[in-house]
């Protein structure tokens, strides 16, 4: 093969036709959704009340955002709802028109791209595999480039599956006050977690309003077609900065009215929870009795693996599984993400055996 193919977590169609494999024959461990898939609970009431598509959604999401304020522990006047956390990420990066922007990676591209829409300065500050990709707070905060006016940290971090504590989170957002920069932090995968408590900023929002919090129901709640995200902060300046440049229904009725209702089934939350941290610490203990990779502890559903077996290279894992019907991520284009890793999220358990056999006979 002249040049190496890419695929990317959520390339499906583009690797079964390659491969030629039946889509609905493949298990896709790289796109990092829960693997329960949408509680029975939200298609049974969808289904009973498909009729609130003929009617508009509240223009100001009020039931909503008391029950995001439930959820989450924070004030309903400092939540902001909208199309999937991709809009929100997209209104903020635009609303706050950076000059120059710091960025945490390796991470996810979309922060890169909306920045450049906005003409201004990106940088990047590396988590070190020297450090287990685990963030020196001390040194990132000496580091932020005079002049960043906009911070991103997604946390827990993708791919790394790394995660900044609450802590350290704060020390971050106080220094950044200080300076006048205003701090995202995207909690995408939060809620996988062993203790959210431990990790979330979602506190701090209510103590720094040069802060906010955006999280989606893409991929705990298995929802990614549903668009339902919502951010959080106390600014109220920069709030009213972004209900005056939504669109105005943002978000449809379903969406409305299935987020609501995804955030107090108690019953799915409590059973993915389980579900993930079991699988979550049996892959890594089976894993790290392998000397042909390296296992960074993991906080979100899915895992990063270094391959340290001499001549094998991550397409290369890539292909053996996905010729066993099983899609993981070939980490090769993260952006300064150097060496050869893979990344698999946490599927079912009759999945993770047959994906852990894989690994085990590379």
């Amino acid at each position: 093969m002249s040049k190496k193919i890419e695929f990317h977590g959520s390339d499906l169609e583009k690797t079964a036709n390659y491969y030629q494999i039946p889509k609905e024959d493949i298990i896709q461990f790289g796109a990092n959704v829960n693997p329960i898939g949408l509680s029975d609970n939200i298609k049974e009431a969808l289904a009973a009340h498909l009729d609130i598509i003929s009617s508009y959604p509240d223009r100001n999401y009020t039931s909503l955002k008391c029950a995001v304020s439930r959820y989450c522990g924070c004030s309903p006047d400092n939540v902001v709802v909208g199309n999937g956390s991709t809009e929100l990420i997209s209104l903020l990066i635009s609303q706050r028109s950076a000059k120059k922007a710091l960025v945490l990676g390796p991470t996810y591209s979309e922060y890169a791209r909306e920045l450049a829409l906005t003409g201004g300065s990106l940088s990047y500050y590396n988590l070190k595999e020297s450090d287990d990709f685990i963030l020196d707070t001390e040194d990132f905060i000496k580091s932020i480039p005079n002049g960043t006016d906009l911070i991103i940290i997604c946390n827990p971090n993708n791919p790394t599956s790394s995660a900044v504590t609450q802590a350290d989170m704060e020390k971050i957002v106080k220094f950044c006050r200080t300076e006048n920069i205003f701090v995202m932090v995207d909690e995408t995968y939060v809620e996988f977690v062993p203790d959210i408590a431990r990790i979330t900023a979602v506190p701090l929002t209510g103590r720094y309003d040069n802060l906010m919090v955006i999280r989606g129901v893409s991929k705990f709640f298995a929802a990614p077609g549903l668009r339902f995200g919502y951010g959080i902060t106390s600014s109220r300046e920069f709030l009213s900065m972004l209900f005056t440049h939504q669109n105005p229904w943002s978000l449809n009725s379903i969406g409305a009215y299935a987020g609501e209702l995804m955030l107090q089934d108690e019953e799915f939350i409590e059973r993915t929870r389980q579900l993930i941290g079991s699988e979550r610490d049996r892959l890594c203990r089976q894993l790290k009795s392998l000397n042909t990779f390296k296992v960074y502890q993991p906080y979100a559903n899915f895992i990063l693996l270094r391959i340290l077996k001499d001549g094998v290279t991550s397409f290369q894992v890539f292909e053996t599984a996905i010729k066993e019907k099983l899609m993981i991520r070939d980490c090769s284009s993260f952006q300064s993400l150097d060496g050869e890793f893979v990344r698999f999220c946490i599927m079912r358990p009759e999945d993770n055996e047959r994906l852990l056999q894989i690994l085990k006979s590379i």
